[in-house]
């Protein structure tokens, strides 16, 4: 995928306008004057958007306040230290704006979870999720909404609400086929179908317009699930509990390491809703209510949600290596181990239960997909594993598991700089928040004149 826009901007005039024309030539096929053409009308349009206003004001909103850090040198999107801090600075966005809600929040994102409640007065709490795509699996649009949409629906379920409607949202880029949008729904809809969930409303665009070349595909997926009881939104883990995990096959990060890695087999191992149906069935018998706290294995594996647990818990957690490694997939497990991939720093989509002691027979005699106790719950901080009988800390690392060659030459560890760059990102936040707070103010100084009138 080729961002014109970006070269416009990014270069200086005519060395913009001969890579503008090169990937006209080369994407579509062009003759050069039409090329040409094309390419000009990219740098006429980008240089007028540059046109400031006379309106003060205006000007400021439309100032685009940098920090100077790209996303892939800060960890965005990576499941570590940097995609920790930025996620924790738009939590702070969204609470600046939560506080002044109509509804009562029961969960959002300064709470570092992957889903969101309101309590809606007369009727239900309403939980919600929404996940992104996959950025890998755009060649495999199928796969690509399949598991966007598992991994919504799970995202509510653990939190034990029960699921009423899944939404979408999928955006290709010009010379993309049309066909990849109907895969993509369609792998969304398998799942809506298997869970009897239905698919209510959607939006379809294209990536970037007209600005942008290729045939990529991204989009989301976003879960809408009610509840009754909220008592158990947030994490209440106590000393004494035991760690009960099921078995992980992987989703849309296993299924992109099996793909790049020409280990295609193993996909099959990633296509089932043993989430689902595990949820399903506790529910049924009684034993969720039983449970202190649920979460998928996700965000930055293991090491990612025990350390963020931990900390929001004041607890100590320990898992058994052997025990977690007994528990994931056979087949996803050889493919890691072949790949050098560590288990414990990638999202292998296990449900990991906080359960006191007394109830851990009655949890896992309800579940009806394999699962064992990996650890436990102690007094303290902190997150440990014990490894071939030795105690060492479990820390997630600056970025997930490097789970593709592409990503392992990238590496796993920070910059060098990393406290400068946190530093800009954080100035560039505070600035951004000032925005944020001079709008609302501005415009309502607006609706109060006319409320005066």
């Amino acid at each position: 995928m080729v961002d014109l826009e970006f070269i416009a901007r990014s270069a200086k005039k005519e060395e913009a306008l001969k890579r503008i024309i090169d990937e006209y030539v080369f994407t579509k096929r062009f003759s050069v004057d039409r090329a040409r053409q094309y390419a000009q009308a990219v740098l006429e349009e980008v240089e007028l958007s540059q046109k400031a206003p006379s309106d003060e004001f205006l000007r400021y909103v439309l100032s685009t306040l940098e920090s100077g850090v790209k996303a892939g040198e800060f960890g965005v999107g990576s499941r570590g230290k940097g995609d920790y801090i930025v996620h924790t600075l738009i939590a702070k966005i969204a609470r600046s704006a939560n506080e002044k809600s109509a509804q009562r929040v029961i969960l959002e994102p300064i709470n570092r979870d992957d889903v969101g409640a309101v309590d809606v007065g007369e009727f239900k709490v309403v939980v919600g999720a929404v996940d992104g795509a996959h950025s890998r699996l755009s060649a495999f649009p199928f796969l690509m909404g399949f598991h966007d949409a598992r991994a919504a629906l799970r995202d509510v379920c653990v939190k034990g609400a029960i699921p009423v409607a899944l939404m979408d949202d999928v955006h290709l880029a010009d010379d993309g086929d049309v066909s990849k949008i109907f895969e993509f729904v369609a792998g969304v809809c398998a799942v809506c179908e298997l869970a009897r969930v239905p698919l209510i409303s959607g939006s379809t665009l294209r990536v970037g317009g007209d600005m942008v070349l290729g045939d990529r595909l991204v989009g989301c997926v976003c879960a809408i699930g009610v509840l009754d009881d909220p008592s158990h939104l947030k994490s209440e883990i106590q000393a004494g509990s035991k760690i009960i995990m099921t078995e992980g096959s992987g989703g849309g990060t296993i299924t992109t390491t099996a793909l790049y890695s020409g280990h295609q087999d193993v996909v099959s191992e990633t296509l089932n809703l043993d989430f689902f149906f595990a949820i399903e069935s506790l529910r049924n018998s009684g034993a969720l209510k039983k449970i202190s706290h649920i979460t998928d294995v996700t965000n930055g594996g293991v090491r990612g949600d025990l350390e963020i647990l931990a900390k929001e818990n004041g607890v100590k957690m320990l898992i058994d290596e052997e025990e977690v490694f007994s528990v994931i997939n056979p087949r996803v497990r050889r493919m890691l181990d072949e790949l050098g991939i560590d288990p414990l720093g990638v999202s292998l989509d296990s449900l990991l239960m906080f359960v006191p002691e007394k109830y851990v027979e009655e949890v896992l005699n309800a579940l009806p997909v394999r699962a064992k106790v990996v650890g436990e719950v102690q007094q303290g901080s902190g997150c440990f594993v014990k490894r071939k009988g030795a105690l060492e800390t479990l820390t997630p690392k600056f970025r997930e598991s490097a789970y593709t060659k592409l990503k392992k030459l990238v590496g796993e560890d920070a910059p060098n700089n990393f406290e400068e760059l946190n530093k800009k990102v954080e100035e560039a936040f505070e600035k951004i928040l000032q925005k944020k707070n001079a709008l609302v103010s501005e415009i309502r100084k607006k609706y109060e004149v006319s409320r005066v009138d």
